[in-house]
């Protein structure tokens, strides 16, 4: 009887340890990049429909991520395309899109970009807050693109949240920009940093007129 007893205590180990195992290999750890992305609403995206956004004061988007239609509005003129198929009446166009998109969602081309590189997390001071940080850089490949081999040190909290960035056009040793992510807004789950400044204070950019629809 005591035998019987011993071999079932030791199947049912053996069936816990087992379980345990498949639940570990069943949740595999998420990359830096997933939860730069995650803490920026990622997990969301799926149920996005269409973006509205201003860069700067010249230039309305409207893009249907599903379809990958965009349409921009200026003070002279409306450009409706799809970025699959970008032509010489939208190329200039698409170049915008692209630049004005990162600026908007860098947290989810992190993850988006599988051609880039992304080096592993250090701890680093921030050029704008002083302050010690954690830092990822973001290296774009030499072909393909609108802007080849650029690279981006990206400067972000003990929460994930990305605070300010370097960028290093053509990954030269010098920086090219330096500035804040500030301002943080949820738009429908989806949360923008709405404010760029320099590191002596004074405005880049301004993303506003922000409306994130949902299915």
């Amino acid at each position: 009887m005591k035998k019987t007893i011993l071999i079932l205590s030791l199947l049912a180990l053996s069936f816990s340890c087992k379980q345990k195992e498949r639940k570990v290999i069943s949740e595999p750890q998420l990359t830096v990049a997933e939860k730069i992305a995650n803490a920026h609403g990622f997990q969301n995206w799926d149920k996005v429909s269409e973006i509205q956004f201003r860069f700067g004061k010249k230039r309305l988007w409207n893009w249907n991520p599903k379809t990958n239609d965009v349409k921009l509005t200026t003070d002279t003129d409306t450009i409706a395309y799809n970025t699959k198929s970008v032509d010489t009446t939208s190329y200039k166009a698409d170049q915008a899109f692209i630049n004005d998109k990162f600026w908007l969602l860098i947290p989810f081309q992190l993850v988006w970009d599988t051609s880039a590189s992304i080096s592993e997390p250090i701890e680093a001071t921030a050029p704008v807050a002083k302050t010690t940080m954690h830092k990822i850089t973001i290296t774009y490949s030499n072909e393909g693109g609108y802007t080849p081999g650029d690279a981006y040190d990206i400067f972000y909290n003990d929460d994930y949240i990305i605070k300010e960035w370097i960028f290093r056009r053509g990954n030269s040793p010098e920086p090219n920009l330096i500035n804040t992510f500030e301002n943080l807004q949820d738009f429908n789950g989806i949360k923008i940093a709405t404010d760029h400044t320099r590191e002596n204070g004074k405005p880049i950019v301004k993303l506003s007129e922000i409306k994130v629809t949902l299915e």
